[in-house]
């Protein structure tokens, strides 16, 4: 048989948990009511820091600016010169060799001279016609000159006779030169070089016909040696200001001083490099054409610099800035900076910043002057190296060939 008591103990257990719920519900409308006097400051400023946005920073430091750099390059001489025969002719004998050595005077080439002695052989009987003419006229001019005194004789056969004898007397002058010239040609059939030096290329054989002008032999005098190197245009300023010292591979204990003789204007269409001549200080025989050779370039002054990466750089119509976080306020704040040089992956400042100033390094396209941050310090080279796993714990970690994604899955 039922009880009846059982309903009125379950509407008994109804009444008490909706008295506990009444009660409970009140005490927490008394919490939410009243202020923690303790957190009362600390919800406004962790609600502004949530919003403030966060960049990476780095520290400035300054430290000595590159006083080295070094640049290879080869030996050259300073004045190469192509010899080649002032007039044109068959070559009938060479008498050099590349790497021949030769000293002034030294002959190193000849022409054929047939011709050049019937030219001679010609201005000779000229000169000697213009000799004979030049002695009837002025017998003649004489004669007349007499007659004309004694009434025998007009004026004008006096003219004429005169004329005549001016006449020969430029004749021969010009026959006079013509012989000189062709004593000149005759003389230019031997290729006679005027300066010391060593052969470095030749372009005619024997028996070529050449023409007048054209090279026959380069010759690379050794009075004065140089290095030739390719600069970037980031070492331009260095290569007008520094120190020069060039080393040798082949003997790299000796330390040869060198200057700047000459720096291309234009960078080259392949390399986009600026060719310079720095002429070597002392070279003796020592120093061979075509040695490799390493040109170190030290500044005089030793400028103090500030690295920041090329991220960090901003212009936007004002000149280079970079944004410095306020240290006081959190705001950034965009400075005007000096720039020393650009490399690889940093900018060099020598101006505009301040030792432990902290930079924005990352994403300063999109940020303004007085906006606020939050500031993450960018982490070292060699932190960044230590976080990341050794070959061996990758090649551990990495699934073996063949597995499946369900069985990678824990």
């Amino acid at each position: 048989m039922p009880r009846l008591d059982a309903p009125i103990r379950t509407g008994r257990r109804l009444k008490g948990l909706a008295a506990l719920l009444l009660a409970g519900s009140a005490m927490l409308l008394a919490g939410c009511g009243q202020e923690n006097p303790a957190n009362a400051g600390e919800a406004p400023a962790s609600k502004e820091a949530a919003l403030a946005r966060p960049v990476q920073v780095t520290t400035v430091s300054f430290r000595a600016r590159q006083t080295q750099k070094s640049f290879v390059g080869v030996v050259r001489a300073r004045r190469e010169i192509d010899l080649a025969f002032r007039v044109g002719g068959k070559v009938v004998q060479r008498l050099v060799e590349v790497g021949d050595r030769i000293e002034p005077g030294t002959v190193v080439a000849r022409l054929d001279k047939e011709d050049l002695k019937l030219e001679l052989e010609s201005a000779k009987a000229e000169m000697q016609a213009a000799t004979a003419n030049l002695a009837q006229t002025t017998t003649e001019d004489t004669r007349y000159r007499a007659l004309t005194a004694k009434g025998a004789a007009s004026n004008a056969d006096l003219d004429r006779k005169s004329l005549a004898r001016e006449e020969a007397v430029g004749r021969l002058e010009r026959a006079k030169r013509s012989l000189e010239l062709a004593e000149n040609r005759l003389s230019y059939a031997d290729l006679v070089t005027d300066a010391a030096g060593v052969v470095v290329a030749t372009s005619a054989e024997p028996g070529q016909v050449v023409a007048s002008g054209q090279t026959i032999v380069r010759v690379a005098r050794l009075d004065e040696k140089e290095a030739l190197v390719s600069l970037p245009e980031t070492a331009l300023a260095d290569a007008r200001t520094a120190d020069a010292v060039v080393t040798l591979w082949a003997d790299p204990g000796r330390r040869i001083p060198a200057h700047l003789r000459e720096l291309s204007p234009q960078a080259d269409v392949t390399s986009r490099t600026y060719p310079a001549r720095f002429s070597l200080e002392g070279a003796d025989g020592a120093v061979a054409l075509g040695m490799t050779a390493t040109v170190t370039l030290r500044p005089k002054d030793q400028q103090q610099v500030a690295g920041l990466p090329l991220s960090a750089l901003i212009d936007r119509g004002h000149g280079p800035q970079v944004f410095v976080v306020d240290a006081a306020t959190h705001a950034i704040v965009a400075r005007p900076v000096e720039i020393a040089a650009y490399t690889g992956d940093e900018v060099l400042l020598s101006g505009g910043v301040a030792p432990g100033d902290a930079v924005v390094i990352l994403g300063v396209q999109t940020l303004l002057p007085g906006q606020k941050v939050r500031t993450v310090q960018a982490p070292a080279v060699t932190e960044v190296a230590e976080r990341l796993p050794s070959v061996e714990t990758r090649r551990a970690q990495a699934p073996a060939a063949g597995t499946s994604v369900a069985e990678q899955r824990p």
